[in-house]
């Protein structure tokens, strides 16, 4: 009994000197994190300062020097200028404009995702290699002490469409033993196998495992339909910044030509005083003026840089950056028609168009999808799969290979695998989450038609009402202009002051001024409806593609 009891504690004794052994090992590993730097493999290292200390700016470091504010800025020399018609400008947007460059990817990174799922019916080659060697102490002269085992199974396995498998492999093995009773030493064995398996319920059928293909499709199509609302929004952009910038540079255009009328009163004003017609008082008020239009220029020239950067950041044209001092040059003329429109054909036509809507009934339809998907899921699993297997075996690998070609050794094998899942709540939740995502996408898809039919609405609405402001805008300029001509006269035969002369010709810079708003806001409203029936203004039709290299108008 003493003996039993010393040899439990020389087992327990070698056991615990494992343990020790063990433990070290863990903890130099552990230990060893230590010594490695990670942040050697991060890409950018950001330096405290820069999230943690906050920098003045000091606008004496960043100005070219100092003025008064007493002083009076002349009028800027001219600068060069380009002139540009609203179709070169939609051509170098679509060729430049970073939004829509980086949009552009989406379709391409779309595509992939449909080879990625067709990718899983792609045949795969495999092999499993294994090599053994065993020296073991045996009890019984029956079992082998010494053996070396070499295996390899190389094959193909196809994935079906049908959800099944097939599977073709040409396992090979060596045996060698010290086992005297073996009958072969060493020995050879060589086999071909090919097996079925095929699901009958769940994972079975074409349309249940070509879900992930046809959902990355209709993401395809999703991603080139974003991409075409995305250049329309672009194309859309850049017609209301153009007349946008028509109506900057024509409202400077007309402050212009109030000063000038400011300054010419001023003349007039001298010369009367001089002549002895008119009080002193005259110069002053027309000097006042003068330098209130001149304010007025500044704030007229100030507007048109920004438009004008807005064109450029759109138009992102090299060598024409928000920067550069070049002007651009509106060089299309607002041409104002009368249009009588068919609100109803607009709608219909819109509900045609609009690439939200298109991209509903797709998500709609990848939801259709994914309600067959899920509900295959709730069903049991019921698969059947069968094997024929032929055997070689010899005291050579050639004798194994003959043996298994003359096929008298074949074996077969047929089975049936069948789970039914108790309650299953989990799949026929996914299920029913599915059936409640479509209906949700269909209340959406409902919505969505609602609020385009008002879009198409309001904007049909505001060109009305924009064309009424156009021929309002254009008596009131006629009026304003006979007005101001007729304080003029009277000015100059004695019978008036400055003060009436110059309050119309503010009236008929207000005036013109209104009217150039009036022009540029029908204009507007015309790109708008484009916008909201989902196309683009005029004629011209543009072709686009997804690559963002390759981009044009015709």
């Amino acid at each position: 009994m003493s003996k039993r009891v010393e040899e439990y504690m020389s087992i327990y004794k070698q056991q615990q000197n494992l343990s020790v052994v063990l433990f070290c090992i863990l903890f130099l590993a552990v230990g060893c994190t230590g010594l490695f730097d990670e942040r050697r493999y991060e890409t950018i290292a950001v330096p405290e300062d820069k999230v943690y200390k906050i920098e003045p700016l000091v606008l004496q470091s960043m100005s070219k020097g100092l003025s008064d504010a007493n002083e009076v800025a002349p009028l800027k020399e001219p600068l060069s200028e380009l002139s540009l018609k609203i179709d070169e400008c939609r051509a170098l947007a679509l060729e430049n404009n970073l939004d829509l460059k980086s949009q552009l990817f989406n379709p391409i990174i779309a595509e992939e995702n449909i080879s990625e799922a067709e990718a899983y019916f792609e045949p795969l080659f495999f092999s499993n290699f294994s090599f053994a060697k065993t020296d073991t102490p045996t009890s019984l002269t029956l079992d082998a002490s010494q053996s070396e085992y070499f295996y390899n199974n190389p094959g193909l396995r196809i994935p079906l469409r049908t959800g099944g498998e097939i599977t073709l492999s040409t396992p090979f093995s060596r045996v060698e033993t010290d086992n005297e009773f073996s009958t072969l030493n060493p020995s050879y064995e060589s086999d071909l196998s090919l097996s079925i398996n095929q699901p009958l319920l769940r994972g079975g059928g074409v349309r249940r495992n070509t879900h992930a293909i046809r959902v990355a499709r209709y993401g395809s199509w999703i991603a080139q339909a974003r991409t075409k609302l995305e250049v329309i929004r672009v194309l859309a952009a850049v017609d209301r910044v153009y007349w946008r910038l028509y109506a900057a540079r024509q409202e400077l255009r007309v402050r212009k030509q109030e000063y000038d009328l400011a300054t010419a009163q001023l003349a007039s004003a001298q010369r009367m005083v001089r002549a002895g017609q008119a009080a002193e008082i005259e110069i002053l008020r027309a000097e006042d003026a003068a330098a209130q239009r001149f304010e007025a220029i500044i704030l007229a020239e100030n507007a048109a840089r920004d438009r004008e950067r807005d064109m450029k950041r759109i138009l992102n044209k090299k060598g024409l950056g928000m920067e550069t001092a070049t002007i651009i040059i509106s060089a299309t003329e607002p041409n104002p028609v009368h249009y009588q429109l068919d609100t109803k054909r607009l709608m219909e036509y819109a509900l045609q168009n609009r690439m939200e809507l298109l991209e509903l009934e797709l998500q709609i339809a990848s939801d259709e999808s994914l309600i067959d998907y899920e509900y295959n899921g709730t069903l049991p699993l019921l698969s059947v799969n069968y094997t024929y297997n032929i055997n070689g075996l010899g005291p050579e690998a050639d004798d194994a290979y003959d043996l298994m070609l003359r096929n008298r050794f074949a074996d077969q094998r047929v089975g049936l695998v069948l789970q039914i899942p108790i309650g299953n709540e989990s799949a026929k939740s996914r299920w029913r989450r599915a059936l409640w995502q479509r209906r949700q996408r269909l209340a959406s898809k409902r919505q969505r038609e609602a609020l385009i039919k008002q879009e198409v609405l309001n904007t049909a609405d505001q060109m009305e009402a924009n064309w009424q402001r156009v021929v309002a805008s254009r008596k009131s300029t006629f009026l304003a202009e006979r007005t101001m001509k007729a304080e003029q006269r009277q000015f100059e035969l004695g019978l008036q002051i400055s003060t009436e002369v110059l309050d119309a010709q503010a009236r008929f810079a207000n005036a013109q001024s209104a009217e150039i708003r009036a022009l540029t806001e029908y204009q507007i409203a015309q790109v708008d409806l484009a916008y909201a029936t989902g196309s683009l203004l005029g004629a011209a039709q543009i072709y686009w593609e997804a690559n963002p290299e390759k981009l044009s108008g015709d």
